[in-house]
């Protein structure tokens, strides 16, 4: 399941695009919480249409996109199958954004994380207020839709922040591994906060499930 916490999470769709004959198709993960259980930070009715709408429809459309590569795939159509890179890429990117932001929220959350990631967060950042700070920044500063980004970098050892326009997958397009995800498209929080994204943004560290991002953080160590 993409919503399970390992690393190198673009792995987790569909195997290779050569081997999609046999592949099974993508589903919409079920919440580990109820659609009211984030409020009064995120409230019910943006989380059922952002989940049931939302995110269902990246997974439609991956699907769609994934049959018909695999058709432009038997017939040897290179057009085609350049054609519906970015069907795939933003879909899929969804699917995969859309299932770590879940595990990433908790009714539970909040406060700071513990232990090996909270040094981590120290060492790379200077303090964790500094980390919420600029990770805050970056989200807020995200030019139309995207999302803000916590992620790994493999080679350096090091956290990093990062920001992604539309749906572009953190881990495909840069290289960082995701361990926690801010969305901030609108449909995230229009219909709450209006177009106050700062507020949105203060609100949702009350539901950051630190202890999923903590198992993200510790598998890609190993």
């Amino acid at each position: 399941m993409l919503s399970r916490a390992v690393c190198g999470t673009g792995r987790q769709l569909a195997p290779a695009l050569g081997y999609l004959g046999s592949r099974q198709k993508h589903s919409l993960p079920d919440l580990p919480y109820d659609y009211g259980a984030l409020e009064p930070h995120i409230n019910a009715q943006i989380m059922q249409l952002h989940h049931s709408k939302h995110h269902a429809a990246y997974v439609n459309n991956l699907n769609d996109a994934e049959e018909k590569y695999k058709e432009a795939l038997a017939k040897g159509d290179v057009t085609a199958q350049i054609a519906l890179q970015p069907a795939l890429k933003f879909n899929g990117g969804g699917h995969i954004n859309h299932s770590i932001f879940w595990t990433n929220l908790s009714p539970n959350g909040g406060g700071e994380p513990k232990g090996e990631l909270l040094e981590a967060i120290k060492r790379d950042f200077g303090s964790f207020d500094k980390f919420k700070e600029r990770l805050t920044a970056a989200s807020v500063g995200v030019q139309g839709s995207g999302w803000g980004w916590l992620g790994f970098n493999k080679e350096r050892g090091h956290l990093q922040i990062a920001a992604c326009p539309n749906q572009d997958p953190l881990q495909g397009t840069t290289g960082l591994i995701p361990l926690l995800g801010i969305d901030v498209w609108e449909h995230a929080y229009y219909l709450q906060y209006k177009n106050v994204r700062p507020d949105y943004l203060k609100a949702i560290w009350n539901v950051i499930n630190w202890e999923n991002v903590t198992e993200r953080y510790m598998a890609c160590k190993k």
